[in-house]
């Protein structure tokens, strides 16, 4: 009984050791620096996406790749994945651009609909999703951000 008893201790002191291996990430800080339409028509538009990121960590962050959904002004705009595998440096920041396409001529057509004084105007954003890692024990960060950007 008392070895059991004893056997049960180490087995949860392990268990609890483990978690010192496991890094204690901050969700890393993204944020649209712009968005440039490259082409569109009525069905789908393809966007040129300028991401920030700030990473509060001090170690850097192997970035493989990121999930997410955007919405803009209160409507879901595009969603997916972007392969764009990059290295953010402990305390540091970086950039990096996403090809999106989006099927949402409605919204378009809302940000556009005041002619050609939407260009430069602030637009509202909400972007959710997950941010994957190439090393580490933890694979991947969820973010959920809010901003606004330039339509250009």
């Amino acid at each position: 009984m008392r070895a059991r008893a004893i056997s049960i201790i180490v087995a949860l002191l392990a268990l609890s050791g483990c978690s010192l291996f496991v890094p204690k990430l901050e969700t890393p800080k993204l944020s649209v620096v712009n968005v440039r339409i490259m082409k569109s028509t009525l069905w789908e538009q393809q966007l040129k996406v300028r991401m920030h990121v700030q990473n509060p960590n001090d170690r850097a962050l192997p970035i493989k790749g990121l999930t997410y959904v955007l919405e803009v002004n209160g409507q879901e705009f595009a969603n997916g994945a972007s392969a764009a595998s990059f290295v953010v440096p402990a305390l540091g920041e970086a950039e990096f651009d996403m090809n999106v396409t989006a099927n949402m001529a409605g919204t378009l057509i809302a940000l556009l609909g005041h002619g050609s004084d939407a260009l430069g105007q602030s637009v509202v954003y909400h972007l959710s999703g997950k941010v994957s890692l190439s090393e580490g024990f933890l694979r991947s960060i969820p973010f959920d951000e809010h901003g606004t950007f330039k339509l250009q």
